[in-house]
Order: structure tokens, then sequence, then C-alpha cells
């Protein structure tokens, strides 16, 4: 299990792998949410997530293909695209300086 203080997120990566289009808007609603805060977010395949990511986002069916990608890296796995409870964490900690962990 893998954690970090959200004040030390500066870039979330949303992984996915079905090339559905979903992941893509999910990314663009995240830049413009979190973006106040100093974060940038980028889209990323689940295989070649960037090592420099900070917390990867990416469908539950999908963590343990990101988590063996970037085992180091705290992976939040989500069911629906849209009004996720996991985009609310991962919000209320960067803006909280809380601790997010996967």
């Amino acid at each position: 299990m893998s954690s970090i203080q959200g004040s030390d997120i500066k870039k979330v990566v949303v992984a996915c792998d079905a090339g559905m289009g979903s992941s893509v808007l999910l990314t663009s609603q995240l830049k413009k949410t979190l973006s106040p805060h100093g974060v940038t977010v980028e889209h990323s395949a689940v295989d070649r997530i960037p090592d420099t990511a900070d917390v990867v986002l990416c469908q539950a069916g999908l963590v343990a293909r990101a988590k063996t990608r970037v085992p180091d890296t705290v992976v939040v796995g989500f069911q629906m695209f849209l009004g996720d409870p996991a985009f609310a964490r991962l919000e209320q900690a960067i803006r909280n300086g809380e601790t997010l962990a996967d």
C-alpha cells in the first residue's frame, strides 16, 4: 500500500486501456478541477504510465496492471467515470493536504 500527502501531489495520470474516450473526458474534467491547486493531469495508456506520476487514477479492473507498472505510486481505482467518490477523495486530499492512500 502506497500513500502520499495531498500537498505533495503535483501530477495525476488517468490511465486507461479500453480506448473509448471516457478517460480522456475524465482527464479534461480533472484538469479544470485540480489546476487551481497547481496539479497537472495527463492521460496515458496503463502500460505506459510515466514514472513521474504522483497519483494514478484508473478503472478498478486495471489497478493491478498499473501497480505493476509503477509499484511505488499511489494508484486509485474507480468504478464510474462520472461522479465516482474516488475523484472527490483525491480533490479533498489535495485541497486539505491530507494523506491519500491506495
